[in-house]
């Protein structure tokens, strides 16, 4: 899918891959002297102006977010499994801020933590990206939620 970038979000991992440290990230694959990929960006959220033959599902004019590589152009390419179609009541700029660091969250509270109601949960860095996240779906899980951040 071809989409009209309206919104990019940046997280700490774009600054990961611009820097290429810590030096991992380039033997894992993504460009040992240089990165791989010319624009930056993973986090989007724009309209759809075109899409394959093969994508069910989505039409030209969706609003969408999600993740896609070279957010930070004017126009990406995505594949329809990393996207979603845009809230109603998210600003493009809202929706481009939530895809990385709430499925981070997600996957840290709910899927690795198995955290539950009644539960006590204590959210480090919860001003942060992921944090502010974490906190918020801690909570719709019915646990007590204490969150910490530096002054």
């Amino acid at each position: 899918m071809l989409i009209r970038v309206r919104a990019a979000g940046t997280h700490i991992g774009d600054w990961h891959l611009m820097t290429g440290r810590p030096c991992l990230m380039r033997i894992m694959g993504f460009g040992l002297r240089a990165p791989k990929t010319r624009v930056r960006g993973t986090d989007v959220a724009g309209t759809v102006v075109a899409v394959g033959a093969h994508v069910t599902g989505v039409q030209v004019g969706d609003e969408v977010f999600g993740t896609c590589d070279g957010s930070f152009a004017e126009y990406a390419t995505a594949r329809p499994d990393t996207l979603a179609p845009k809230p109603a009541n998210l600003s493009f700029v809202q929706a481009a801020a939530v895809p990385t660091s709430a499925a981070t969250a997600l996957a840290a509270v709910r899927d690795a933590g198995h955290v539950t109601a009644g539960q006590k949960v204590l959210v480090i860095g919860a001003s942060g990206g992921v944090g502010l996240f974490a906190v918020q779906i801690a909570k719709a899980l019915g646990a007590e939620v204490t969150g910490v951040c530096r002054p």
